[in-house]
């Protein structure tokens, strides 16, 4: 397995294929790179290098139990991209993914970037605030503690339901991405998922936004009930200076899987443009 050790000791696992432009994956909570997986075999055979990781206490990346913060997930990406020396990269984000991309951008720059993309993702910020007072209760999220704590492999079996949107009419329980949901989920730190719960709620990411100044597909669900669309995406598109918005109407939050040859198209033809 590849790795890349950061300043302050951690390893950061990642996966490296194909050639061409770089394609870089950002996951969401409390997942891995693997949940790319369809988007990274379907780019790498249309002519680009796509690589992933997993972000520090998730997946196979070390388990520290400091540097569970965004600005230091933000850091680890850019050991990443340096390590490898990425030039003219695209960033992928899906939910804490975009955040986390977001807040590269803020602390780095866009000098190796060429062009972004925001799925699902949870800037500005999820959390109701005084800028945001339409944003979630900080009682959701209190909740989200409380279930990792007290029985996390039990919860990581009940969220891939509203999720990937298995909770709707007519929906059919896809039982293999909902343990491959849970086995990611598991492989992680319990310590560094819970302290993540933070990062990807109550961070505000609007300034982070504002310094994206190269192009940014943001791709949504108007039927997401994790990052619901009127807090996260319709938000982001007005404050990314040359940003263009995809609404994917009914789609949940899972999207990457749920409508992946969708999403896939999509990638494709933003790149190529």
């Amino acid at each position: 397995m590849s790795f890349v050790t950061t300043k302050d000791g951690a390893r950061i696992f990642y996966k490296d294929w194909g050639q061409g432009q770089p394609v870089v994956f950002s996951h969401g909570w409390p997942l891995s790179a693997d949940a790319w997986d369809g988007q990274m075999l379907f780019m790498a055979q249309n002519g680009y290098r796509v690589i992933a990781h997993d972000r520090r206490g998730h997946g196979r990346s070390d388990q520290p139990a400091t540097g569970n913060d965004m600005d230091t997930y933000a850091d680890d990406l850019a050991a990443v991209i340096e390590a490898l020396d990425l030039k003219e990269a695209i960033l992928v984000g899906h939910s804490t993914g975009g955040g986390e991309i977001a807040r590269y951008v803020g602390r780095h720059g866009t000098g190796r970037v060429a062009k972004m993309v925001l799925v699902g993702a949870v800037p500005p910020i999820m959390a109701k605030t005084e800028a945001y007072p339409n944003g979630l209760p900080i009682q959701v999220f209190d909740d989200i503690r409380k279930a990792v704590f007290d029985n996390r492999s039990q919860f990581y079996l009940d969220l891939p339901i509203p999720f990937f949107g298995f909770n709707r009419d007519g929906a059919k329980v896809n039982e293999g991405l909902r343990q491959s949901f849970w086995a990611q989920g598991m492989a992680g730190s319990a310590l560094g998922q819970y302290l993540c719960i933070h990062e990807f709620s109550e961070v505000d990411y609007t300034e982070d936004l504002k310094k994206i100044d190269v192009p940014t597909l943001i791709v949504h669900g108007d039927d997401d009930q994790i990052v619901p669309i009127g807090n996260a995406g319709l938000l982001s598109a007005k404050i990314v200076p040359n940003a263009t918005l995809h609404i994917y109407e009914g789609a949940p939050h899972g999207l990457t899987a749920t409508h992946q040859d969708r999403l896939n198209a999509d990638l494709l033809a933003f790149a190529r443009s």
